[in-house]
């Protein structure tokens, strides 16, 4: 992320994330550090993975105090290893200790995902399909977690609900059926924006590519059932796939034919990547 796109969208946002942490003071390290005292800490990586979030990580302890130094060994998007030192963050003790939790646990949950997406996309190698996220991802850490996916070599969806027009199944009962809600959203959505409608058959998909839509999501359909309706759609629109597509379970979608395959796991599911602060300890000025 750069230094734009953090104080547009990202600051408010670990600044909530450090009040949620720091209600009145650290207790425990005012208790124990009781006046300024320059000090060094380690990054340390304990399992292999994606980083991803070290300007985010570097951020919480500038907002504390902004002349928090850094050295770091790495960069988004590497591929890192168990005991590697990614990293040392210099500063006052006690802004070290009190943003330490809310600084790994950004860069955790972003490298989780950047290592989940990466194993995820990897599979799909060779082939002209993309994998793309979802908007399940964590309440007010959106921008991060879309962030990570885009790192680990994923792509994004839309970022939120004005970004887009995609007609889900509730949408399309709202209206009345696919053609109705094609024609609905043709007429009021400006003409820069793509319609994409979700099917969950190929009756369904024959209807919303007479109704002219750009992008069709195929909904927890049957591999046989994709293919076909990557045939019926022969070129008229972008397909894409969706439904329960795990890392466990892309490889056989690879083969289908569409453009797209979505998956809301890359947010929701990804688990984190262990990392921590250690060795701290008291230097001198220079």
């Amino acid at each position: 992320m750069n230094s734009i796109t953090m104080a547009l969208n990202a600051d408010e946002l670990i600044m909530n994330a450090l009040r949620e942490d720091i209600t009145s003071e650290d207790i425990t390290t005012n208790s124990v550090m009781r006046e300024y005292q320059k000090g060094e800490v380690d990054l340390i990586c304990k399992q292999d993975g994606i980083i991803a979030g070290l300007d985010v990580f570097k951020r919480v302890f500038e907002l504390l105090d902004a002349d928090t130094e850094f050295e770091m060994n790495a960069k988004d998007g590497d591929a890192v290893k168990k005991g590697d030192r990614l990293g040392i963050v210099r500063g006052d003790i006690r802004v070290l200790l009190s943003g330490e939790r809310t600084a790994l646990n950004f860069l955790q949950r972003m490298s989780g995902i950047a290592t989940y997406t990466r194993s995820v996309a990897d599979l799909l190698k060779g082939g002209k399909t993309k994998l793309l996220d979802t908007r399940k991802t964590t309440p007010n850490m959106r921008v991060f977690e879309k962030y990570a996916v885009k790192v680990g070599g994923g792509y994004n969806h839309r970022y939120n609900l004005s970004d887009g027009i995609l007609l889900k199944d509730n949408h399309i009962g709202a209206a009345g059926g696919v053609k109705k809600a094609v024609r609905m959203a043709k007429e009021y959505a400006p003409f820069v924006r793509k319609i994409e409608v979700e099917v969950e058959n190929l009756d369904m998909l024959r209807e919303a590519l007479d109704a002219g839509a750009d992008i069709i999501m195929l909904d927890n359909m049957s591999a046989e059932d994709m293919k076909e309706a990557v045939r019926l759609t022969a070129g008229r629109a972008e397909t894409e796939c969706s439904g329960n597509v795990t890392l466990e379970n892309v490889a056989r979608l690879k083969d289908i034919g569409v453009d797209y395959i979505s998956s809301g796991a890359l947010t929701h599911s990804a688990p984190i990547m262990d990392l921590s602060l250690k060795n701290l300890h008291a230097v001198t000025e220079r």
